[in-house]
């Protein structure tokens, strides 16, 4: 666990960064599964993305890194071509707060850590918060992109009370994920 920012670190966080990229997509993919998983996307997202991001803000205990998480998907986002304002702006935001949260608690400790990793598993609000936010958009999209009665089945298991719900859920699992991560790497972080 480093402090400072040098090349090494840089590398690994390069490395980081692609790992929460492919670990976004995965949660993303599951919703082509089945209606229900789009619906726990927070969920999945806290089981997949959390450990990741665990792991990095031990190794690099320095400003800037969840930014990096942020600035990074935003990217390849635009580089894939799915760069909008409804995945940007949230991506954006928990980067700023996760970095706010490590200059308060401070990012060497353990509970800025697993706060930060929390934080950073909302990669992918932009994308089914819009279940509840935006729900024509997600129909039509639905409509257009998935198999037929898809769309449908969507909005029938996504009632309102159901996105605290995910949200609960999906952050409880994340604080799960952190913990099991340390146990796996035997972090040594207070």
């Amino acid at each position: 666990m480093e402090k400072r920012w040098n090349k090494k670190n840089a590398l690994w966080q390069l490395v980081y960064v692609l790992l929460y990229f492919v670990a976004t997509l995965a949660v993303c993919g599951m919703g082509a599964v089945h209606p229900v998983l789009f619906v726990l996307y927070q969920v999945t997202a806290g089981v997949l993305i959390t450990g990741i991001t665990v792991k990095a803000f031990e190794r690099i205990q320095a400003p800037f890194v969840a930014l990096s998480f942020s600035l990074g998907l935003m990217l390849i986002f635009l580089l894939i071509g799915e760069f909008n304002l409804w995945h940007a702006l949230p991506i954006a935001v928990i980067g700023i707060l996760a970095e706010v949260i490590g200059l308060v608690i401070g990012n060497e400790k353990w509970a800025a850590i697993v706060a930060k990793s929390v934080v950073m598993s909302f990669s992918t609000f932009g994308y089914y918060g819009q279940i509840w936010f935006n729900r024509d958009f997600t129909y039509d999209c639905a409509v257009e992109e998935m198999p037929a009665g898809y769309a449908q089945q969507l909005m029938d298991c996504s009632p309102a009370w159901a996105l605290p719900a995910v949200v609960i859920v999906g952050i409880g699992l994340s604080v799960c994920a952190a913990f099991i991560t340390r146990k796996l790497f035997r972090l040594n972080v207070d």
